[in-house]
């Protein structure tokens, strides 16, 4: 018998998604913790970076990543689509952004929609790990420094020490070609001999007319 192929019916996520418990306790019961959660991802799709508790953010991060993914997959005339993207956009104006701004940007993304990263910690206080969940291509400048310009990578010294030999190898040729073409050329001034003026006979013959007056 010919079972449907359940990756067809529902949007494959590109972040894992692991079976761990998350310690999301609200004093509202679940409707708390799911307002909660709505509130983040409102907040991600508004600011495109937030900092806030790290299983907080795995979870919401999830949601994120389903509602960006139906958004590309159906666009805005999906029923089930919209009333999705209603439900977890508590600010409505930010529907409009996500199928005008963010559907455009991840469209032909092959990666993730979300990024996060580790935060620091205030210290001495409650141990709770923090971290920063942010969209890509967002305006902010980078979480990660750019290392590609550190000289002191190796890829990077090696690539000045090419340099360098490059330079060395293009000066000696020229001293060479230098070197040739100054012995060439002091060899064809030593070959050659000297050879005595040559005298024009008619300038000659004028010389001689304007000197017979004076005599």
């Amino acid at each position: 018998m010919n079972q449907a192929d359940v990756s067809k019916l529902m949007s494959q996520l590109r972040i894992a998604v692991r079976p761990t418990k998350r310690n999301l306790k609200n004093p509202d019961g679940p409707e708390g913790r799911l307002l909660k959660l709505r509130k983040t991802v409102t907040a991600l799709v508004k600011h495109e970076r937030i900092e806030l508790y790290y299983n907080r953010a795995d979870e919401a991060r999830g949601y994120a990543e389903l509602l960006i993914s139906n958004a590309i997959r159906h666009g805005d005339r999906h029923k089930a689509t919209m009333e999705l993207a209603d439900y977890w956009l508590l600010e409505k104006q930010l529907v409009h952004k996500l199928f005008k701004v963010l559907v455009p940007r991840f469209e032909n993304s092959t990666v993730s929609y979300t990024r996060m990263f580790k935060a620091p910690r205030d210290y001495p206080g409650m141990y709770y790990r923090k971290s920063v969940l942010e969209l890509r291509g967002n305006p902010y400048p980078a979480l990660i420094p750019d290392n590609s310009q550190n000289r002191n990578l190796l890829h990077n010294v090696l690539l000045d020490e090419a340099r360098k030999e490059f330079r060395r190898e293009k000066l000696a040729s020229l001293a060479n070609k230098l070197a040739a073409e100054t012995e060439n050329a002091t060899a064809s001034t030593i070959e050659t001999p000297a050879q005595a003026p040559v005298t024009d006979p008619q300038s000659e013959q004028s010389k001689q007319a304007e000197e017979a007056p004076k005599a």
